[in-house]
């Protein structure tokens, strides 16, 4: 799609209460996008029907918001995503529950899903309540360590529209029993390389761990398949940069999502950042369970 074709760009940014969505929209204004905050889902369309700004769009949207339900918010995500009118990012803003309830008692603000409890109480519910949105999102920013000047930072790698146009590339990893992820633009299927579960010492671990990694780069078909999926990615980046494409997801998936997609999409991760792509990276079973990932923007071994 070319860029004349996309008339509106829209960043959607949510996530839980105190996890630093107002200094976001600051952030992104100050980089020359239009920030509309807190506008009811209900209203979003309309902006889509109107003429174009001339500038992109962020949009916050949390709780606060009149008309929030998460599953209102993922059929509006799907509904702009099949809009050919528009170029979507969705942003989602992590943080540890500690560090909320931190910086809700140092503010002392009431949370909004328990304005008469304590913020713990709200945290939890607000958390659950925006799972299936984290699920979704196209980027990742935890803020539990950062910084205003670090957040501003990495907001600016992935948003920034003055300098030269870039292709934001997010690498994931799934599980085929849980099904397809949403908006994902090519899929690669893992499960013909041998699998690290029915090795007892590999089970417990996952795809980050070097031993897994090892297991599955030993499996005599990896080498030929990881560099042909190289080549072709390699090849299409460019191509959907000059259409003016501003995210490109790629997945890689396998029976349970923890080992063969694990390592293959952290290995993809860490060549297209030493190409110089700036790539952000999920897992998604893994963030199901609890595990940490790199926050987007970071990959590790780059």
């Amino acid at each position: 799609m070319t860029e004349s074709a996309q008339e509106h760009r829209l960043v959607l940014v949510t996530g839980p209460s105190g996890a630093g969505r107002t200094t976001t929209i600051r952030v992104l204004e100050d980089l020359g996008y239009e920030g509309i905050d807190n506008i009811p889902l209900s209203l979003v369309p309309r902006l889509i029907d109107g003429p174009p700004l001339g500038r992109p769009i962020v949009l916050g949207l949390d709780v606060r918001n009149r008309d929030f339900a998460a599953s209102a918010l993922i059929e509006l995500i799907d509904r702009l995503t099949r809009d050919p009118r528009v170029s979507l990012e969705v942003l989602y803003l992590d943080c540890s529950p500690a560090e909320l309830i931190r910086r809700f008692s140092e503010t002392r603000r009431r949370h909004p899903l328990a304005p008469a409890e304590t913020p713990d109480e709200g945290i939890e519910r607000e958390i659950d309540l925006l799972a299936p949105v984290r699920a979704r999102a196209d980027h990742l920013i935890d803020t539990t360590d950062l910084t205003p000047h670090d957040l501003k930072a990495e907001l600016a790698r992935w948003f920034d529209t003055g300098g030269a146009q870039r292709l934001a590339v997010s690498v994931q990893s799934f599980s085929y029993k849980r099904g397809l992820p949403r908006g994902v633009d090519m899929i690669f299927d893992c499960r013909f390389l041998a699998n690290p579960y029915w090795q007892p010492d590999l089970r417990a671990l996952d795809g980050r761990d070097p031993a897994v990694a090892a297991f599955v780069r030993a499996d005599p078909r990896f080498a030929e398949f990881f560099r042909k999926v190289q080549e072709l990615i390699l090849f299409l980046l460019p191509a959907n940069l000059d259409e003016g494409k501003a995210h490109l997801s790629i997945g890689f998936g396998c029976t349970g999502g923890q080992h063969r997609s694990v390592a293959v999409a952290e290995l993809l991760g860490a060549t297209l950042a030493q190409a110089g792509w700036p790539v952000a990276k999920r897992h998604r079973e893994l963030e199901r369970k609890g595990g940490s990932v790199a926050p987007a923007g970071k990959v590790s071994g780059a």
